[in-house]
Parts: structure tokens; sequence; C-alpha cells
């Protein structure tokens, strides 16, 4: 009887949370930025390798001021760039009428649109490992948005929980930057993912508060803060992921923006903005599994994508067998 009144109870949330005429709108906005941010990362993942074979230097290891200025005028880097700029506009507008922790998880969907456009235009169809990775990573992300879909709510941010997202954001660029600074020859693509997709978190969260404050007629010093960390959180986010299309595949990429970005917003909503405060202990369990199961998906990505894997075996690397094989 308990466990049927549990489903019941769940069931009945699960129906009011879809007649929310908000996520009825913030949905197919979120999964339309979804697809434009497909495409938009596959012609600058084109850009970027173009503009690196062009200049000759290498641009895993970060891209330098001439390489990115030169990406201006590669047609392919401009129109994916529209695209990006088309998937923020609908992102945006998801956020101003759906919770948070409901608009990121739904680009997960992107993944899938990238990997299949990356397998037809690179030759490097999907293997078992990478397949599972990905089903891990979707996945994952997907079983994150259900339980918000179910649990999510809005209230008023105060500015304490604003001062506390800024100094969050301004504490993690400066490790980044330090990070960079010191330590960007071991660094592969994996970190500068990782990176973008906690920055792109923050740049979520803080886009949701501006378009909230803005609509309720606050536009003060802090609103105005608040925007320009969104800019400068943008701008180290993209450099983040322009280096990490120089050192993986845009579907890795891809993979690593739609899990770490939703997971870092869905933290900050969870235990700053309170959007899940009257969730059960259940669902902050089935957060942590889903979450732990797409980074896991994300990390198996990062070991045995296909093109990684054929990129590594035409390095000049002695592997094992070497000697005898002479």
């Amino acid at each position: 009887m308990w466990s049927l009144a549990i489903g019941g109870d769940v069931g009945d949330q699960l129906v009011g949370a879809f007649q929310n005429p908000g996520l009825l709108l913030g949905i197919p906005l979120a999964l339309a930025g979804a697809v434009f941010m497909s495409f938009g990362a596959q012609y600058q993942h084109r850009g970027v390798t173009k503009v690196e074979r062009l200049s000759g230097q290498e641009a895993a290891k970060g891209l330098t001021g001439g390489q990115l200025y030169r990406l201006l005028s590669r047609p392919s880097w401009v129109v994916g760039t529209v695209m990006l700029i088309l998937a923020i506009v609908c992102q945006l507008g998801a956020l101003s009428v759906a919770p948070l922790i409901v608009v990121q998880p739904l680009g997960a969907v992107s993944l899938v649109i990238t990997t299949l456009l990356n397998a037809r235009i690179s030759g490097h169809a999907p293997t078992r490992r990478s397949a599972i990775a990905i089903v891990a990573c979707v996945g994952g992300i997907f079983v994150f948005v259900l339980i918000a879909a179910i649990f999510a709510t809005e209230r008023d941010v105060t500015q304490g929980d604003l001062i506390i997202i800024l100094a969050l954001l301004g504490v993690l660029i400066v490790v980044f930057a330090a990070m960079w600074i010191w330590l960007r020859k071991k660094m592969g693509a994996l970190f500068y993912i990782m990176a973008a997709g906690v920055v792109y978190g923050f740049v979520a969260t803080l886009a949701k508060v501006v378009i909230k404050r803005l609509q309720a007629g606050q536009f003060e010093w802090l609103t105005l803060i608040c925007l320009i960390a969104l800019l400068a959180a943008t701008g180290v986010g993209a450099y983040f992921v322009q280096t990490a299309y120089a050192s993986g595949p845009p579907d890795l990429v891809i993979a690593g923006l739609t899990v770490v970005d939703p997971i870092v917003a869905v933290l900050i909503g969870l235990l700053v903005l309170g959007e899940a405060a009257s969730a059960p202990i259940w669902a902050f369990v089935g957060f942590i599994i889903a979450g732990a199961l797409a980074i896991w998906g994300v990390v198996q990505l990062a070991r045995h994508h296909p093109q990684v894997v054929n990129d590594s075996r035409e390095l000049p690397i002695e592997r094992g067998g070497g000697a005898s094989s002479a």
C-alpha cells in the first residue's frame, strides 16, 4: 500500500509538471537549441582544425591570438558560431519560462545528433565501447531531467544567493587559469571539456538569474555585476571549447558539455537556489547515480572514441611488441 501511494504521488506530480505551460514551451525550445548546438559544433570544429592546419601550429595546448583571429575568416567557423548563437537564444528562451534543472539536461540530445553527424563526415563509425559510453551519457542525463521535471520548483533568488554564485565562479576561473598557465602542456581534451562544462554551468545559472531579475524590473548594481560575470564566463568557456575542438572530435566535446554543464547547473539549483527543496531523499540518490553514470560515460568516450583511438595509433609511439616485430 505504501509503495502504491508513493507511485501515485509521483505520477500525480509528473502529470502536474507537464501541465505547466512554461515546461510545454521551454522543453521544445531547449530541444531546438540542442539541434543548433549539434550543427554549430560540427562547423566550428571544422573551422578550428582548418586554422590549425594552415597556421602550422598545434592548437591542442591552447589557441594563440593569431589563430583566434584567423577563425573569423573561416566561413565554416562563422556559420557554426551563428548556429551556436541561435542555440543560446533558444536556451535563454527556455530558461525564461522553465526551471533551470529541467532545461539544462535536455542538451544531451545534441550528443546523439553530433555523433551521427561526425560519424558521417569523418568516417569513424561508433564502436561498441563508444556507443555504450554515449548511451551512459544520454541515459544518465535523461534520468536527471526526469527527476528534475517531477520536483523542480522556482523561487526568488536572494542577493546572498547571487553573491555565493559569483564568488564560486570567481574561484573556479582563477583555479582553471592557474592550471592552464602551469599545466597546459600536459592537459588534453578532457581538461578543456570539463573546464568549459563547469564554466557554462555557471553561465546558464547567471543567465537564468539575469532574465528573471529583468522580467521583475530589478536592474541594479548586482544584476549588472551578474551580467558582466556572465559575459566574462562565456568568453572563458568559449576559449576552452575552441581549444577542445583542436584536441578532440566534436561529439566528444559535446558529450562533456552536455553532461558537465547540466550537472553543475543542477548542483547550483539544488544547493544554492533551492529549486528542488521539496524533493525526497530517493530523488537526491537518483541525481547522484544518474550524474555518476553520465560522467563515467564522458570519461569512457574520451578513452574509446574511434577517432581518438585512430589518431593515437598514428602517433610515433613505440608500442608493446615493437622490438619483436622489427
